[in-house]
């Protein structure tokens, strides 16, 4: 008789370098969260002490956005060529130096420069974790790898929150950015302490191949100059649509930054794959604009709306990241038994059911914040399936720069949700304005996620490409799944 042997716990199927290959990633991903919020929980005294107007406080939390494409290319391009690792560290030096120069601000112009910064090196973060993290774990966890990986942004946020109740009323809001050199130290430790992502060792270096995902729009001097000249142009029309300095311009400079950043898209992603970056993109877009609004202007909500206390808003923030924290877990799980696709779309149409109640409740903080966990654990939550929905699009030898690029060039939905947030409130009520940009953008979301529209539309430009690149029991990358340029 042939018996067959007992199932593992999923947890005993992850080895301990495994573990400690995610613990790592996730450390560097809890401090990227606490930088992060850092801006949103102090936004208020910025306001006061640098005279800001509501619009101009929001564009400090878009300024991160504005680089985060640039930041998620270049490092990702470099986590495919030299490891997942290097990425990594690299992206936590970034952030953390940025963070740590927004204390020393003296103006407003010179606390959106730090946070430009801030945006390149967590676009890298995002990009070089996640990838690291799910290429190190066996294929049948990678939704949990992910749910996990992405809980510790929302770890972040409570611990920023109960740092700012500690900090800023005795010394300031400039002592919680001079925090960031601590993961400066994490940086280091992971350097020489960590191994690289199997999946990348096995696919990329014991090959001996140098991935170029960046070389398509380099590959001419003629292509290059244009493709520079195109990467100015989105810069700087995306500084000027988010600073005074492009008052009165903000459509014509949002085209055209719009129209130069998809040009680099249909370079990169090449005959087969530029349908699948636009779309991506596309889709990215609308789940930052979802997610944003309340994630930047909750706090503001909170005090000038609700007249919160200090305390009181962080025991609801203390909700908010607890309901991100446990959707992110569930989601994994979820995620792993029915599938990626189905779990997000799924959960995040369970989360309009939430939108219109968080901000119906006025004077019950208890209520606010159950609610307020809930919509963050179906809605926010959820986004912890993002880089394994991501991911499971690219090849391993180009995955950080394709996930890098689209991810960050998505995230610009982030920047654009608190201006937009701003400027719905000068028309309604503010909590109504979140309402309306979270219900919206959630139902744009669903249809697009719950219809594979990515996916399919890939398929009708490549009718070979693989379905997901990520999954169980699929070989090593093919070298047709990729055009990427490689130097040997």
């Amino acid at each position: 008789m042939h018996t067959t042997p007992p199932t593992l716990p999923w947890y005993r199927q992850v080895s301990r370098t495994q573990w400690k290959s995610f613990f790592a990633a996730w450390i560097g991903y809890v401090l990227d969260g606490f930088d992060f919020v850092l801006i949103t929980l102090v936004l208020t005294e910025i306001s006061d002490d640098f005279g800001l107007s509501t619009v101009q406080a929001a564009s400090l939390v878009s300024g991160a956005f504005i680089t985060r494409w640039l930041g998620g290319a270049v490092l990702g391009a470099l986590g495919d060529r030299y490891g997942r690792k290097v990425s990594m560290v690299l992206s936590i030096l970034l952030y953390s130096l940025g963070t740590f120069a927004c204390g020393f601000a003296w103006n407003y112009h010179s606390l959106f420069a730090a946070r430009l910064a801030i945006g390149m090196g967590m676009a890298g973060e995002y990009s070089a974790s996640s990838t690291y993290v799910m290429e190190s774990w066996p294929a049948a966890l990678r939704n949990r790898a992910s749910g996990f990986l992405i809980s510790g942004f929302s770890v972040g946020s409570v611990l920023a929150a109960q740092v700012y109740d500690w900090v800023v009323p005795s010394l300031g809001w400039r002592w919680m950015f001079y925090l960031g050199l601590i993961p400066i130290a994490v940086a280091l430790w992971m350097r020489r302490a960590l191994p690289e992502a199997e999946e990348w060792t096995e696919s990329v270096a014991e090959k001996g191949e140098r991935p170029r995902p960046l070389r398509p729009l380099f590959r001419t001097p003629r292509r290059a100059t244009v493709n520079t000249v195109l990467v100015a142009v989105a810069t700087v029309s995306l500084f000027l649509v988010f600073t005074p300095g492009g008052a009165g311009l903000v459509p014509v400079l949002s085209m055209a930054a719009g129209l130069a950043l998809a040009a680099l898209a249909v370079q990169l992603g090449g005959r087969r794959g530029w349908v699948l970056y636009l779309s991506m993109i596309v889709t990215l877009f609308f789940a930052f604009l979802y997610s944003w609004p309340i994630q930047a202007l909750l706090p503001t909500y909170l005090k000038t709306e609700l007249g919160y206390t200090t305390d009181q808003v962080t025991d609801v923030l203390y909700f908010a990241g607890f309901g991100t924290m446990v959707g992110c877990w569930a989601a994994g799980f979820l995620g792993d038994r029915i599938g990626t696709k189905k779990a997000y779309a799924l959960t995040l149409l369970a989360s309009l059911a939430f939108v219109y109640p968080v901000f119906a409740v006025r004077d019950n903080l208890m209520v606010l914040g159950v609610l307020l966990f809930l919509l963050q654990a179906t809605s926010f939550g959820i986004s912890g399936l993002l880089p394994r929905w991501i991911g499971g699009h690219f090849p391993t030898r180009s995955r950080g720069a394709a996930l890098g690029f689209t991810y960050n060039v998505g995230a610009l939905g982030g920047a654009v949700a608190p201006v937009l947030g701003a400027h719905l409130a000068s028309g309604m009520d503010l909590g109504q304005a979140l309402a309306v940009l979270t219900f919206a953008g959630t139902v744009i979301v669903v249809v697009l996620v719950g219809f594979d529209v990515p996916a399919r539309l890939h398929r009708l430009a490549d009718p070979s490409a693989e379905d997901d690149h990520l999954a169980a029991g699929r070989a090593v990358d093919r070298t047709a799944d990729a055009p990427v340029a490689v130097e040997r």
